[in-house]
C-alpha cells in the first residue's frame, strides 16, 4: 500500500509538472495563450527550441497529454485533474530529466496499456501521410483545396519529373556517340561501293545477274574479310583478320540461300509444250527443302530454322524465314576462296534461288562497337536481282570505363523512378477508377511506364545473353557467331528508348499548360477538334482518288509511283514542293500535266489553306477568351513568391507589408486600386494576392480606400509587422490570431502543413481544428463576406435600373391608353378640337414633370451610394420587390428626356 501511495504521488507530481507553464488543462488554449501572445507578453520564452539546444541542456522526456481523455491519463487522479476538456485533444510537452544525468525509468512515465493504442495508431497514421506525401501529385489532392497548394503539387511532381527526364535523357544519348556513325560508313564503303574489278565499275549496290554476285564473292568479299598483309606486303597475325587494321572479324563469315521448288506455280496449257519449269515468288509455303547438287555438307542439305537459331528477315520483296541451305567460311583467305569456287562451279545458285544471304560480325575495342554486317541479294521471279545491307553497330558490352559506371547509376536511378511512378499511377488508379482512363495525360503516363518495364527487360537480356555468346565464340573461334538477334533485340531496344524519350519530352505539355500563354496551344488543338476532324474526312477523300489515279497510271513506269504506299508518300513531296515533273510527263503526255496541275491547285491553294484559316480562326477565338478570363495563380507566380520569401528571410529584400506601407504612404488621403495595382505589381506581387487585400478592406466595393478604410488597413499592417518581429525573434513561422489576407498568410499554413514540425506548431486533433486552423478559417469567411457585400450591392443595383425600366414601360402605356381613350371619347361625343387640345397638352405636361422628379430622386439615390425601393425609400440589401408593387405604385424612370409624340 505505502508503495502503491508513492508510486501514484510520483505520477501526480509528473503530471503537473507536465501542465506547469500553460493554460489551465480543461480546454485548448484561447488566443491569450497561443504562443505568439505568449512570447508577446514573456519575451524571454522560447516554447520551440532545436533538438541540439534541448540536448545541451539535458535528457528531456516526451509525453503525451490528452485533454479530458482517460486513455492518456497518468493514473485516476490524473485523469480527474484533466477532465472536462475537449474530448481528443492531444499536446505534446517536453520534461527535464533528473539532475543526477539518468532519466526516470520508463515504467514510471507510461500510462496503462489502453492509451498506447491510440497513441500507436496515430503515429502509423503519421507515417502513412508521410509515405503516401511522397507520390502526392495534383491528381491526389481534393477539390477543395486551395490553389496555391495545388500549384505546389505541380511544382513538387514537374521537378521530380525534370529529374526523370535528364536521367532518361543521360542514359540515352550516353549509348550513342558519332563513333557509331563513322563505323557504320567506313565498312559500307569498303563492302558496298568497292568495284568488283579493276575493269568493271560494278560494285555490290549495282550488282544484275547472278554472274555479278559470283564476281563480288571472288573479289571485294574477300578482300574485305581478310586483312592478312600489311602496306608493305607484311604478314599480319596468323589466323586473324582485322578490317581496316583495326576490327577483328569474329569467327567465320556464313553465307546462306533461300530457294522455292520447281512446279510451285502453274504453267497455262497452251505454254506447257514450251516452259516445262516453273518457279514461284518466295513464300513460306513455296519453299523447297529437299537436297540438291552434292546432296552433301550443309551447303546442299536444308536446315530449319530452329537448328540455325536463325530469325525471318524483312526484305525489298518479301520476308524471309532464317532456315535455307548455309555455307560457313574459313578464318583464312584461300579455303575460304576455294569453298567459294567449288559453290560455284557446282551451281549452288539456280533458278529456284530467291535470297542469298552473307553474314559476318567484327569487334572494334578501341571503341567498344560490335558491328553486325549482313548483305541480301533477292533473285525475283522476274529475273536479274536486287540488293539491300544491314550495318549495325552495337555495344554489347558494358561496364568498362569511369563512364559506363555512371551510366550503370544512372540506369539504377531509372529503375527507381519507373518502380516510383508505377506505384504512382496504381494509387490514382485507386483513388479514380475508371475516370482515371479519360485524361489523355494518364494514358501517356501508363504508355511510358510500359516502354520503360520493356527496354529493362530487354536490356537484362541481352546483357545476360552477350556473355554467353562471347563464352561460346571463345571456346570455338571456328564457327559463325550468330549476334543476328542480339542485332535484333538491340534494334528494337533503340527503338523504343526513341519512343519512349519523344513521348517523355511531349508530357511536359502537362506542365507548359499551367503557364496561361503555352496553354493556348493545347486550347486551340482541342476546340478544333471537330473542325479538323470534318476536314480530314474531305482532305484524305481527294488524297487517296488521286493516289489511285496516280498508281493505276504511272505505276508501271516510274519508280516513286511503283506501290500504293510509294503513291501516297511521293504525293505527300509534292504537297511540300519535292517533285519531279519530267518523269510523271514523260510517262504520260495527257494525264501527267492534268494530274500534277490540278493535284497542286485542289491540295495546295485549297484544302491546305482552309486548314490554316481552321487553326487561325480556333487560335483568335481562344486568345479573346482567354484575354476575358480572370487572372489567376500560375507556377510562375508560385515561383517568383517563393523567391520573394527566400530573399525577405535573407533580408535582402523589403517584406509585403513594407510594401504596402509605402503604397499607403505615398497614395495620400485616398488610394485607387489600380494605383495599388500597378504599384504592388512593379515590387513583384500577384494579382491574387493585391486583389485579396484590397477586397478586404474595400467594404463599399467603390474601387477606392476611404480615409476610414485607409486607417483600418494602416492598424492592421502595424500589428502585422509586430508579429512579424516577434517571428523573427522567437518563432520559425509567425502564427498571429490577426492575419493578413489569405493569400498572403495562407501559404505559411500551408508550409507549416508540410514542415516535419507541424504536429508540435498545430494543436493536431482528432474530434475538430485547432485553433489556428479556425483562425485561418475565420480569415476565409470574412474575405467572402466582403466579396459576397461588394457583388450583392451591384446586383441590387442592376435589380433597381431593371425595375425603373418596367415602370416607364407601364407608365408610357397608361398614358397612351388614356389619350386614345380621351381622343375616342371626344370623336364619341363630338367635342370641340381646341377644348381636346388642351387638355391633351395638360395631361403630358402632367406626366413630364412626374416623369423629371422621379429622374431627380434616382440621380441624388445613385449620388448617395444607396438604392432605392419602389417608394423612393432605401432598400435593404435582403429586400426583394413584388410584382403587385411594381404594377400598382408611380415610381420614377430612368428616361427623364423622353418624348411622346401624339
Amino acid at each position: 500500500m505505502a508503495g502503491r501511495g508513492r508510486e501514484q504521488l510520483e505520477l501526480e507530481r509528473l503530471g503537473e509538472a507536465a501542465r506547469a507553464g500553460s493554460c489551465p488543462p480543461p480546454s485548448p488554449p484561447p488566443s491569450a495563450c497561443s504562443r505568439q501572445a505568449w512570447s508577446r507578453d514573456n519575451p524571454g520564452f522560447e516554447p520551440e527550441e532545436e533538438e541540439g539546444a534541448a540536448a545541451a541542456a539535458g535528457p528531456v522526456l516526451e509525453m503525451d497529454v490528452e485533454w479530458g481523455s482517460p486513455a492518456a491519463s497518468l493514473g485516476s487522479g490524473a485523469a480527474g485533474q484533466g477532465g472536462g476538456g475537449g474530448a481528443g485533444r492531444r499536446q505534446r510537452r517536453r520534461l527535464p530529466a533528473a539532475r543526477g544525468g539518468a532519466a526516470e525509468p520508463p515504467s514510471r512515465l507510461q500510462g496503462p496499456p489502453d492509451g498506447a493504442a491510440p497513441h500507436r495508431a496515430a503515429w502509423a497514421k503519421r507515417l502513412a501521410g508521410r509515405l503516401r506525401g511522397l507520390w502526392g501529385t495534383r491528381l491526389m489532392e481534393e477539390s477543395n483545396t486551395s490553389r496555391e497548394r495545388y500549384l505546389k503539387s505541380v511544382l513538387r511532381e514537374l521537378v521530380t519529373y525534370v529529374i526523370f527526364l535528364v536521367v532518361l535523357c543521360v542514359l540515352t544519348y550516353g549509348t550513342v556517340s558519332s563513333s557509331m556513325y563513322y563505323y557504320t560508313r567506313v565498312m559500307s564503303q569498303l563492302f558496298l561501293e568497292t568495284p568488283v574489278s579493276k575493269m568493271e565499275k560494278t560494285d555490290f549496290k549495282t550488282l544484275s545477274t547472278m554472274d555479278d554476285f559470283w564476281k563480288f564473292t571472288e573479289g571485294p568479299l574477300l578482300d574485305g574479310l581478310y586483312w592478312d598483309m600489311w602496306y608493305n606486303n607484311k604478314t599480319m597475325a596468323e589466323n586473324k583478320s582485322f578490317i581496316y587494321y583495326e576490327n577483328l572479324l569474329l569467327g567465320v563469315p556464313r553465307i546462306r540461300q533461300l530457294k522455292v521448288r520447281n512446279g510451285s506455280c502453274s504453267i497455262p496449257e497452251d505454254l506447257k509444250d514450251e516452259i516445262k519449269d516453273c518457279y514461284d515468288v518466295y513464300s513460306v509455303a513455296n519453299e523447297d527443302t529437299a537436297p540438291f547438287g552434292l546432296r552433301n555438307g550443309t551447303a546442299w542439305t536444308y536446315t530449319n530454322e530452329k537448328d540455325l537459331n536463325g530469325s525471318s528477315h524483312w526484305g525489298l520483296l518479301a520476308t524471309y524465314s532464317g532456315a535455307g541451305y548455309y555455307q560457313d567460311l574459313s578464318r583464312s583467305r584461300e579455303v575460304t576462296a576455294v569453298q567459294i569456287a567449288s559453290l560455284k562451279n557446282n551451281l549452288w545458285l539456280d533458278r529456284g534461288t530467291r535470297a542469298a544471304f552473307i553474314d559476318f560480325s567484327v569487334y572494334n575495342a578501341n571503341i567498344n562497337l560490335f558491328c553486325v554486317v549482313r548483305l541480301l541479294v533477292e533473285f525475283p521471279a522476274t529475273g536479274g536481282l536486287l540488293t539491300s545491307w544491314q550495318f549495325q553497330p552495337v555495344k554489347l558490352i558494358h561496364y568498362i570505363s569511369t563512364f559506363d559506371f555512371f551510366l550503370a547509376a544512372c540506369e539504377m536511378a531509372f529503375c527507381l523512378f519507373v518502380l516510383y511512378y508505377m506505384v504512382e499511377e496504381i494509387l490514382e488508379i485507386h483513388i479514380h477508377r475508371l475516370h482515371y482512363f479519360r485524361s489523355l495525360w494518364n494514358c501517356l503516363d501508363i504508355v511510358i511506364i510500359v516502354l520503360s518495364v520493356a527496354a529493362i527487360g530487354i536490356s537484362i537480356y541481352r546483357t545476360s545473353t552477350v556473355d554467353m555468346l562471347l563464352k561460346k565464340l571463345l571456346e570455338d573461334q571456328n564457327s559463325f557467331p550468330n549476334f543476328e538477334p542480339l542485332a535484333y533485340w538491340q534494334m528494337q531496344f533503340n527503338n523504343i528508348a526513341a519512343v519512349t524519350v519523344f513521348f517523355v519530352w511531349i508530357k511536359l505539355f502537362k506542365f507548359v499548360n499551367f503557364n496561361r500563354t503555352m496553354s493556348q496551344l493545347s486550347t486551340t488543338m482541342s476546340r478544333c477538334v471537330k473542325d479538323v476532324v470534318g476536314f480530314a474526312i474531305m482532305f484524305f477523300i481527294i488524297f487517296l482518288a488521286y493516289a489511285q489515279l496516280a498508281y493505276l497510271v504511272f505505276g508501271t513506269q516510274i519508280d516513286d509511283f511503283s506501290t500504293f504506299q510509294d503513291c501516297i508518300f511521293t504525293q505527300f513531296r509534292i504537297i511540300l514542293g519535292d517533285f519531279n515533273f519530267t518523269e510523271v510527263e514523260e510517262a504520260n503526255r495527257i494525264l501527267g500535266p492534268i494530274y500534277f496541275t490540278t493535284f497542286v491547285f485542289f491540295m495546295f491553294f485549297i484544302l491546305l489553306n482552309m486548314f490554316l484559316a481552321i487553326i487561325n480562326d480556333t487560335y483568335s477565338e481562344v486568345k479573346s477568351d482567354m484575354a476575358q478570363q480572370k487572372a489567376e495563380m500560375e507556377l510562375s507566380d508560385l515561383i517568383r513568391k517563393g523567391y520573394n520569401k527566400a530573399m525577405v528571410k535573407l533580408k535582402l529584400k523589403k517584406t509585403t507589408v513594407d510594401d504596402i506601407s509605402e503604397s499607403l504612404r505615398q497614395g495620400g488621403g485616398k488610394l485607387n486600386f489600380d494605383e495599388l495595382r500597378q504599384d504592388l505589381k512593379g515590387k513583384g506581387h500577384t494579382d491574387a494576392e493585391i486583389e485579396a487585400i484590397f477586397t478586404k478592406y474595400d467594404q463599399d466595393g467603390d474601387q477606392e480606400l476611404t480615409e476610414h478604410e485607409h486607417q483600418q488597413m494602416r492598424d492592421d499592417l502595424e500589428k502585422e509587422r509586430e508579429d512579424l518581429d516577434l517571428d523573427r525573434s522567437s518563432l520559425p513561422r509567425p502564427l498571429s490570431s490577426r492575419s493578413f489576407p489569405r493569400s498572403l498568410d495562407d501559404s505559411e499554413e500551408d508550409e507549416d502543413e508540410d514542415s516535419g514540425h507541424s504536429s508540435r506548431r498545430r494543436g493536431s486533433s482528432s474530434s475538430g481544428v485547432s485553433y489556428e486552423e479556425f483562425q485561418v478559417l475565420m480569415r476565409r469567411v470574412d474575405r467572402m463576406e466582403h466579396s459576397i457585400g461588394s457583388i450583392v450591392s451591384k446586383i441590387d443595383a442592376v435589380i433597381v435600373k431593371l425595375e425603373a425600366m418596367e415602370r416607364a414601360k407601364l407608365k408610357r402605356r397608361d398614358v397612351l391608353g388614356r389619350l386614345l381613350d380621351g381622343v375616342t371619347e371626344d370623336e364619341r361625343l363630338g367635342r370641340d378640337n381646341e377644348i381636346h387640345r388642351e387638355q391633351m397638352e395638360r395631361l403630358v405636361r402632367e406626366e413630364l414633370e412626374r416623369w423629371e422628379s422621379d429622374d431627380t430622386a434616382s440621380q441624388m439615390s445613385h449620388r448617395l451610394g444607396t438604392p432605392l425601393g419602389l417608394n423612393g425609400q432605401p432598400r435593404s440589401r435582403n429586400s426583394r420587390p413584388s410584382s403587385s408593387q411594381s404594377d400598382g405604385i408611380d415610381g420614377g424612370g430612368g428616361n427623364g428626356g423622353s418624348n411622346i409624340h401624339v
